[in-house]
């Protein structure tokens, strides 16, 4: 029997049924070596698919793809007319795009210049440096002005045993260190950092020329507070272009200076805390309540002449050993807490040292925090005590 014609096109399909292929073969590489007897086999096909000069039509247009809701698209500038916008989500960092699509060019970043502050110029009054030797070196980045009048008062202050005596000598020193820098130095100004004290980036400068004699307003000037506020005001003329402020510790200084309009401020960086609320006390005010709360259970007795309260209640995990505690009502009470054991907490009944029996060298309490003082003092048994006030 002869062989049939074989076929002149090219099989493009694969028909699963009729063909009598079989598991083997469709998986070996010799299918594509039998498509020609397929093509054979398989029905006839439609003449446009066999045509070569068929054309297909042309593709309906797309549609914009429907947007999620709340979903923000982007449009770059390079981005063809009629395609569906690209939604934002996709687009990790637009501006990076737009530039590897050299569309736009990248932003420069832009400084943000803030005027700086004008530099101060502190004009030190003597009894600052005597109250604080330190203070030279707490202003900072302002510059320090010290008077001719101000030396001349710590040298007639340096003698003797005093703690003012031993500032000024300690203010002295610092003096002639930063002076040994020379003259010229002296001139433009000494650098208050050159001693180790790197906080103190300002100057300091002294009164090198006399003051003019207009600025007086009539002030006696042998008066040692009537100089110190003329160069306050000589300084102002000098240096239009920086604020110059008195530091005193001089109340009725600071209100002649406001007078004659010139900033006036008085001396607080020696202070450890500046909110005093935060600090121990070693007093606690004993509630209203107390003895109706602690007062059921309690113990008591007499030693050495003073009454020992033994109390459990909410009141004893806020006590302190050594601490003060006392109750104004019907049945006052000043006590100080000698023990806690758990639970519980001991309290003894303090010495009267406002009664000049019980004086110290003629020295008697004036009120309940003195009378707490001298109980701390003249007890043996406490080897350390703080006290913070006048």
């Amino acid at each position: 029997m002869p062989l049939p014609k074989a076929p002149t096109l090219p099989a493009t399909i694969l028909a699963d049924s009729g063909t009598g292929l079989t598991a083997s073969d469709k998986s070996s590489n010799k299918i594509a070596a039998r498509s020609a007897s397929v093509e054979a086999a398989a029905p006839a096909r439609p003449q446009a698919l066999l045509d070569k000069s068929f054309k297909p039509s042309s593709p309906a247009p797309v549609k914009p793809a429907n947007k999620l809701p709340n979903q923000p698209t982007v449009q770059p500038k390079n981005h063809p007319k009629g395609q569906p916008p690209i939604p934002a989500q996709k687009i990790v960092n637009p501006i990076a795009r737009d530039v590897a699509n050299k569309a736009v060019k990248p932003l420069k970043s832009k400084k943000v210049l803030h005027a700086d502050e004008p530099r101060k110029i502190f004009v030190l009054d003597t009894n600052v440096l005597m109250h604080d030797p330190s203070a030279l070196f707490r202003f900072q980045e302002h510059d320090v002005f010290l008077p001719m009048v101000t030396l001349e008062e710590l040298d007639n202050n340096k003698k003797g045993m005093s703690e003012v005596a031993r500032n000024a000598r300690q203010v002295s020193r610092s003096l002639d260190s930063l002076a040994s820098q020379g003259k010229t130095a002296i001139d433009e100004g000494l650098g208050l950092n050159s001693l180790g004290h790197n906080d103190a980036t300002g100057r300091l400068f002294f009164q090198t020329k006399p003051i003019a004699q207009d600025i007086t307003f009539d002030l006696p000037m042998g008066k040692a507070d009537n100089q110190i506020l003329a160069v306050v005001i000589s300084q102002q003329r000098i240096n239009a272009n920086k604020l110059v402020v008195l530091v005193t510790k001089d109340i009725n200084m600071r209100i002649k200076a406001r007078a004659l309009g010139l900033p006036a401020e008085d001396y607080f960086n020696d202070q450890v805390m500046e909110d005093g609320d935060v600090l121990y006390s070693g007093i606690q005010a004993l509630p209203e309540n107390f003895w109706d709360k602690h007062g059921k259970g309690m113990e008591s007795w007499q030693q050495g002449g003073s009454t020992f309260y033994r109390l459990t209640g909410p009141l004893v995990g806020n006590l302190l050993i050594n601490q003060f505690v006392y109750f104004e009502g019907a049945m006052p009470l000043a006590a100080q807490v000698k023990e806690i054991t758990g639970k519980f907490a001991v309290l003894q009944t303090l010495r009267d040292f406002s009664h000049t029996k019980s004086a110290v060298w003629g020295i008697t309490a004036r009120n309940r925090e003195q009378n707490f003082a001298l109980n701390v003092l003249m007890n043996p048994d406490i080897d350390f005590v703080t006290l913070l006030g006048q």
